[in-house]
C-alpha cells in the first residue's frame, strides 16, 4: 500500500464497510488509525481487514499472485 492509496476497511466486530485511504505511520510502528469520518466507524480493539486493489492488464492478470498479510494483536506480522 502507498500513502493515499484508496483502501477499503471491513470491521469485522460491526460489519460496517467503507472507503479511506492510506496515511503515513513510522515504519514498523504498527499502526493503524482511522481519521475524521471514517474514525467513527471502528473503535481500538476492532478487528478490521484492509483490502487494496490494483489494476493490470492481461498479461500481468495471470501471473498476479495476491498478498495476505496477518497480524497480531500488536499489528505485528505474522509469519505465511
Amino acid at each position: 500500500m502507498v500513502i493515499n492509496e484508496r483502501v477499503e476497511i471491513y470491521n469485522v466486530e460491526t460489519g460496517a464497510r467503507f472507503a479511506t485511504y492510506v496515511i503515513e505511520a513510522p515504519p514498523r510502528s504498527g499502526t493503524i488509525s482511522l481519521n475524521g469520518a471514517a474514525a467513527r466507524l471502528a473503535m481500538p480493539g476492532d478487528k478490521i481487514i484492509i483490502v487494496a486493489y490494483a489494476s493490470f492488464d492481461e498479461a500481468e492478470a495471470k501471473t498476479f499472485k495476491p498478498r495476505i498479510v496477518r497480524v497480531d494483536r500488536d499489528n505485528r506480522i505474522l509469519p505465511s
